[in-house]
């Protein structure tokens, strides 16, 4: 839809969609009619993880991509893992209908700031009308195009690993290390440490390059990862150690989710929106169903969380493997030619 008929309509129309389904999930009366609320909303925001990589598209490339991308995957990333925490805030204060009270709030906001302030940034020429034959070829260059397939299969393999830590964090931290109520401080501070390295890799990036430091980040992630396992593996269980090492594997994270999300979308600005939705629902489901699996295995150690920190960061170099021709390391992600 945004690429037939605009960002500015659908990120719009995604927000008003949104509000409502706020509305709804306010008023419910049972389970049922909550859920179906939530999937509503869903709906909604996924214009808004769409619409926003497309847009950064619409209107940049090369170096200058990654570092508005890297602001944006800031907030992507770090949302995540610092929204429970606000939930909770307000149900020690208020009843749960509150929760919805303020994501209507926010969806409103956003709507009226969108409608007012966001210019439309897919000319006329460049969209595409929305013909099942165009649709198809859409996709298909999305899916086929060796440069997009790779990175966005690392981005979920390297969301594997962050949903693996999302899946086990309060068990290791409150059974293993028994941090009590001093977790949700502890689990924050490790995701500010996420965001503070997307927000570093905006201002370094157009200087070193994506592919210069996502790679080196996928390295580090993955070796941090194995002396995790390795540790557990010998029976040594410390919580600073474990605590300094899941810092830095999620400060690397910082350095390839926006690099990697930029470098997908680089060579399919023709068709950003389409790119923006694959890359999008191939990284996040993958990502969730990668991090469940792994969420299995808990076994009372960290020994599963370093597994999958190394399992999924070698299949990301893999990827990257894939996606350049079998090098790391080099530079070209030089500004180029918008569109």
């Amino acid at each position: 839809m945004t690429d037939a008929v605009g960002r500015r309509k659908v990120l719009v129309g995604g927000l008003a969609l949104y509000s409502l389904a706020s509305v709804a999930a306010i008023f419910s009366t049972d389970l049922e009619q909550l859920l179906i609320a939530r999937v509503v909303q869903g709906i909604g925001c996924a214009a808004a993880r769409v619409t926003a990589l497309s847009v950064v598209r619409d209107c940049y490339s090369g170096r200058r991509m990654g570092k508005v991308m890297s602001l944006v995957m800031m907030v992507f990333m770090s949302v995540p893992i610092i929204a429970p925490s606000i939930g909770q805030a307000i149900l020690l204060v208020a009843g749960w209908h509150w929760i919805f009270a303020m994501l209507l709030f926010a969806g409103v906001a956003m709507m009226l700031w969108s409608a007012m302030r966001l210019p439309e940034t897919l000319t006329a020429e460049r969209r595409r009308p929305m013909v099942v034959a165009k649709i198809v070829s859409a996709y298909k260059t999305a899916l086929t195009t060796r440069v997009s397939v790779g990175y966005t299969f690392g981005t979920a393999f390297i969301f594997g690993g962050l949903f693996s830590f999302l899946a086990m964090s309060q068990q290791i931290f409150v059974d293993i290390f028994g941090l009590g109520k001093l977790f949700p401080v502890v689990f924050a501070a490790i995701a500010l440490t996420m965001a503070g390295s997307s927000f570093l890799n905006a201002q370094l990036v157009e200087a070193i390059g994506m592919r210069r430091l996502s790679h080196v980040a996928a390295l580090v992630y993955t070796l941090l990862g194995l002396v995790i396992f390795v540790q557990s593996s010998l029976g040594y269980e410390n919580f600073w150690l474990f605590l300094g090492l899941a810092t830095l594997i999620m400060t690397s994270f910082g350095f390839m989710g926006a690099n990697f999300n930029a470098m997908a979308m680089e060579p399919l600005g023709a068709i950003a929106g389409t790119a923006s939705s694959v890359i999008g629902t191939i990284s996040t489901l993958g990502g969730a169903i990668l991090g469940y699996v792994m969420g299995q295995f808990f076994d009372g150690t960290t020994q599963p969380l370093g597994l999958a920190y190394t399992v999924y960061g070698l299949c990301a170099i893999g990827c990257i493997l894939f996606a350049e021709g079998g090098r790391m390391f080099h530079a070209m992600d030089r500004q180029t030619p918008q569109g």
